[in-house]
């Protein structure tokens, strides 16, 4: 097994490693046990195993957290396919760049070893894998007020860059994390409501970015600026 970092979590001991398809079965296994634990299933959108597999054929990447010999979590990176449902181009990126855009993709956390910064950890590993003479970006989706995935986003350097309609008509934000150039100086900020889908659409279609959130009176808000 290809360890690449260790650590204690809840004291225990774990190790991390990049997984093989030897892995799937657990892989599998997992992604059912946190799947079965949600109370809104469509904040997920589970990796097949078709998609794996192709991951696992030298499409991207997928760690895996281990204490002992069980996994606990992981979480992947892929190399899409350049389509028209490519999400760099709903980040302006050219058409003859998104051969260098990575996604992230599905990170999934084991309901019993939750709450102890695995996503976070996990983050960390697998963007220090990433071969910046290959890829320049990262783009992933998450769905609004699904805030544990929007805090992982926004606490890597990603920003919102869209939000439309994904994966067969479902609301999704859409973030992006240039890796060769850091986040740009800022002369106009405006804040949105997390809810009002229509506003921050107009706030993205002139030109604003979402850098951050943050919580007032109850309500989440989404804190645009350019």
């Amino acid at each position: 097994m290809n360890n690449i970092a260790k650590g204690t979590i809840g004291g225990n001991v774990y190790h991390a490693s990049i997984l093989t398809a030897d892995h799937l079965p657990a892989i599998m296994v997992l992604q059912e046990e946190v799947i079965g634990a949600l109370t809104d299933r469509d904040s997920l959108q589970p990796l097949s195993e078709e998609e794996i597999i192709h991951i696992f054929n030298g499409n991207g990447l997928i760690i895996g957290i281990f204490i002992t010999d069980e996994l606990i979590a992981f979480r992947a990176l892929l190399l899409p396919e350049v389509d028209e449902e490519h999400l760099g181009l709903d980040c302006g990126i050219p058409q003859e760049q998104l051969s260098r855009v990575l996604y992230q993709e599905i990170s999934n956390v084991s309901p019993r070893y939750r709450g102890l910064g695995l996503q976070k950890k996990m983050a960390s590993i697998i963007m220090g894998q990433v071969d910046l003479g290959l890829y320049d970006y990262v783009c992933a989706t998450v769905k609004p007020l699904n805030i544990p995935s929007l805090k992982d986003k926004f606490s890597q350097g990603f920003h919102v860059a869209g939000l439309k309609e994904k994966y067969g008509g479902k609301l999704r934000y859409i973030f992006l994390k240039n890796l060769k150039e850091n986040v740009p100086s800022f002369t106009q900020e405006q804040e949105t409501a997390m809810t009002d889908t229509l506003g921050q659409q107009r706030l993205i279609n002139a030109g604003f970015i979402g850098t951050h959130m943050l919580q007032r009176d109850g309500q989440w808000i989404v804190v645009y600026r350019k």
